[in-house]
């Protein structure tokens, strides 16, 4: 252990990420001139927009914006910036395929589950570059090791990175076995008491949120877990942490809520939500995170397991690390196990859960709550960065008008983190965290796909630099 933290320590702070273009001038500011800017209030589109970028934060952004005398000035009229993006869901303790999750598909006989953590561990840049290629400059761990906590810590003031906040270890309502020897990503509620001690252990850790893996079985059903649950919530508010729970069904959904859930993740899938969980969550100021579509990527590696062929990977920007693009593309990767019978039961059930997730979306949003995009990235073939595309499309597919997904996408995702005051929105003092993109997202979210800059706390990059390098 102490020659793993002393290994880990000599790649603190490495992203291998090119370094930004500097401000230049001795007043230390960049402009944007000529686009239409998308603030992510949910304003109108302003065209032939400036933005001032002043030592990493806004100092203006609008028409009416002067060019500071010698400021570095960026022309990029007929373009769109919108805030960087949030992915306010997902977990860097997970690689985007089989060998990050055994309890998928097990592939350990050739990709020993402790090495790839420790390779997690050692070269997160790998996901940190994926992301920030995709043009996601803030993101949230929502549970895994402990390492992911030091991680947030140190990265979340690198412009070379995005911005990360972690839960770290979950709480979980079964003893679910996916850990390491010496090192637990599952720490179970047993009762009211584990809740309690698993918060406080959490907070001293250091985490910024507190999460509840609900999970129901026959065996361990939501009455049974009820009062651990309501504990932890508890827990958290005494010491000072945002409540998480992953709830897909009604009931423990509604539970979460009368816990103090801050954010909701995953859709209630089993039933239509109904004015009792509504008036919950608005009473509680619940975010509500849909992440529509990660029951595809199972399928879909399920699906590639069988027919022996590899899945279609959807990234647009060449962003995903290429040794990992290379592993889920190696013919005969996926053994075909039980997939056979995965795929009959996940084709059965995913048709009616996309449609019953995609209604309480829309009704969640119409009832005024807010919600925040997040893909579970990390999940098997729910890759780490370019799968927001795909899940901002799937909301707006949902009835989602395409700003109401960018507000999600921006704003959303930072109330999410608690980060509302420093990103989410492009506004005078804030962080520059934004995205030139070269098509109109109001018109339709899938041109966020067409990213063209990145600038993470006012260090500017062109997409093409953040591309991932060949392994």
């Amino acid at each position: 252990m102490i020659l793993w933290l002393a290994v880990a320590a000599l790649f603190a702070g490495t992203t291998q990420v090119p370094a930004p273009q500097a401000l230049v001038g001795a007043n230390g500011t960049r402009a944007l001139v000529g686009a239409t800017l998308i603030d992510g209030t949910g304003a109108a589109p302003v065209s032939g927009a400036t933005v001032v970028v002043r030592d990493g934060r806004i100092e203006c952004a609008g028409r009416d914006c002067r060019v500071p005398a010698g400021a570095a000035v960026t022309d990029v009229s007929g373009r769109w910036i919108v805030p960087g993006l949030v992915d306010a869901h997902v977990h860097f303790s997970q690689t985007g395929w089989a060998d990050g999750r055994p309890d998928s598909i097990d592939v350990r006989d050739r990709f020993p589950y402790e090495q790839v953590e420790s390779e997690l561990a050692l070269h997160p840049e790998k996901i940190l570059r994926a992301d920030l290629c995709s043009g996601v400059t803030s993101v949230f761990d929502n549970g895994g090791y402990a390492w992911t906590i030091d991680m947030a810590h140190r990265e979340r003031d690198d412009p070379s990175a995005p911005r990360v906040a972690s839960a770290g270890p979950l709480l979980s309502t079964i003893d679910f076995w996916l850990n390491l020897p010496a090192e637990r990503q599952f720490l179970q509620l047993k009762d009211a008491d584990a809740a309690r001690s698993g918060a406080r252990y959490l907070a001293a850790r250091g985490s910024d949120a507190i999460k509840v893996w609900f999970i129901v079985t026959p065996e361990q059903t939501a009455e049974a877990s009820t009062p651990a649950v309501l504990a932890a919530g508890e827990e958290a508010k005494r010491v000072g942490r945002p409540l998480i729970v992953h709830a897909t069904g009604l009931d423990e959904a509604k539970v979460a809520l009368k816990a103090g859930a801050h954010l909701l993740v995953h859709s209630v899938w089993d039933v239509p939500v109904d004015d009792e969980f509504l008036s919950l969550a608005k009473a509680n100021g619940t975010i509500y995170c849909p992440t529509l579509t990660v029951i595809h990527g199972y399928l879909r590696l399920n699906q590639a397991a069988v027919s022996g062929k590899p899945p279609v990977l959807d990234d647009p920007n060449g962003c995903v690390d290429r040794a990992l693009v290379e592993r889920i593309e190696a013919p005969g990767a996926l053994p075909a196990g039980k997939a056979a019978d995965t795929v009959q039961r996940l084709e059965k059930v995913v048709p009616g859960m996309t449609s019953t997730m995609a209604a309480n979306l829309k009704r969640v949003a119409d009832a005024g709550i807010p919600i925040a995009m997040g893909t579970d990235a990390g999940n098997p073939l729910t890759l780490h960065g370019p799968s927001v595309y795909a899940e901002m499309e799937a909301m707006q597919a949902a009835g989602l008008t395409p700003m109401q997904v960018i507000v999600a996408s921006t704003r959303g995702g930072s109330l999410a983190m608690g980060v509302e005051a420093v990103t989410g929105t492009l506004e005078k003092g804030k962080s520059a965290d934004l995205i030139v993109v070269g098509a109109d997202p109001t018109k339709d979210v899938a041109n966020l796909r067409k990213v063209l800059l990145v600038m993470r706390a006012g260090g500017l990059r062109p997409q093409s630099e953040l591309r991932a390098p060949s392994p």
